[in-house]
């Protein structure tokens, strides 16, 4: 695809805006990179403190991950961090990264401003990830069309579902049909199979989009409950000593959907069974994940939640109810050991202290006494 020098605003008018249905917002991730003209050797910005997918799609195309850091107010990239790591990978490489990419953690808005100013700064690129942040909202402005590109997923578990599946926000309707052109395999116009680049088959089936269809109906009520779900946790959990429950800032400009809602508990709260944290190496998938896991040879690592935070997951779970860490920095994982970071130790330590609470559209007002009244019981007095 053509490579220019990035303007933002650039038709970016109201009502300009093309979604492009695909098969995973991994997929999506992956084809705005392309779209931005990443290639091997090219490094890209992206947030550390997230889920792999974000990451993963850089190293498909050869190019380099260089992890920023977060700020304590959102638990997403830091501005001052990511201006620090573009002018540090051009001084030492000779050329900017192709591309930024934030993302909206748990539904969080990112400081989008403060990133796009630098974005426009420099001329690179913005591809949003807010896969968790769909609804989600920036001084009125949804998540996901302030970039260059914006990333959504409809996993099972997120906001809205198609079973599997996500989508690409692009700025026009060429850039859309470019993006969908690599998702059906890179087909030119013969009346044969004439590929002159590299495609993907990453369209979404028409049975999942018939799925979102009626998923589109539900979305604004499962955000208006995911909010709801919050309000609640703040209003029970706010006088239970060192348990802290993740509030957006005051700034009336962040509108986050919830989509999980998070907290922090104190190292110094102690636990029932804390004593047991980290004993025995895990046997199976936690939370729920799908798929095949390699089992391990040590219960521990050099970068894990507190024991505290451990024994609560443990002691939660034995109670029928699933609270599941936060995303461990992608810079602390192995398959990414030497990729430069740019950090200040925020979301590091928020990975050793915090914790995620159910908020789905069937969490009912009484499971989340529940649950609160579970952590209450947890806590050894």
């Amino acid at each position: 695809m053509e490579q220019r020098r990035y303007v933002p605003g650039r038709d970016e008018g109201e009502g300009t805006k093309r979604v492009v249905a695909l098969s995973a917002g991994t997929a999506a991730v992956h084809l705005a990179l392309i779209a931005c003209g990443v290639k091997a050797g090219d490094e890209v910005l992206v947030q550390s403190y997230t889920f792999c997918a974000s990451s993963h799609p850089i190293t498909y195309l050869g190019a380099k991950p260089v992890f920023v850091g977060s700020e304590k107010d959102t638990w997403n990239m830091d501005p001052v961090l990511l201006e620090k790591a573009i002018l540090d990978r051009k001084a030492k490489t000779g050329k900017y990264p192709k591309a930024i990419v934030p993302v909206a953690l748990y539904g969080m808005p990112y400081q989008i401003d403060k990133i796009m100013a630098i974005a426009e700064k420099y001329g690179i690129p913005v591809i949003e990830d807010a896969a968790e942040g769909m609804g989600s909202r920036f001084n009125g402005q949804v998540l996901g069309t302030f970039g260059k590109y914006g990333v959504l997923s409809f996993n099972g578990n997120k906001m809205i579902t198609t079973s599997g599946g996500g989508a690409l926000i692009c700025r026009n309707e060429k850039d859309a049909n470019e993006i969908m052109w690599y998702a059906t395999q890179a087909r030119d116009a013969y009346p044969y199979y004439q590929h002159t680049a590299i495609g993907y088959n990453y369209r979404m089936s028409n049975v999942c989009a018939g799925i979102g269809r009626g998923q589109m109906k539900v979305l604004d009520a499962h955000i208006a409950h995911h909010k709801h779900v919050q309000a609640l946790y703040e209003e029970l959990l706010k006088d239970v000593s060192g348990v802290h429950i993740h509030k957006q800032p005051a700034d009336p400009r962040y509108d986050a959907n919830f989509w999980l809602c998070a907290a922090t508990l104190d190292p110094e709260v102690r636990i029932q069974g804390q004593e047991n944290a980290y004993k025995e190496v895990i046997k199976t998938a936690v939370g729920g994940a799908a798929g095949v896991i390699h089992q391990v040879d040590s219960a521990t690592t050099d970068c894990q939640p507190n024991e505290n935070v451990e024994a609560l997951r443990v002691f939660m779970l034995g109670k029928k109810i699933e609270a599941r860490p936060t995303w461990k920095p992608m810079h602390k994982q192995p398959v990414y050991a030497g990729a430069p970071v740019y950090t200040n130790g925020i979301e590091e330590e928020l990975f050793k202290v915090g914790f995620c609470l159910p908020a789905g559209p069937y969490v009912t007002d009484e499971d989340v006494r529940y649950i609160v009244d579970t952590i209450k019981g947890a806590i050894e007095r």
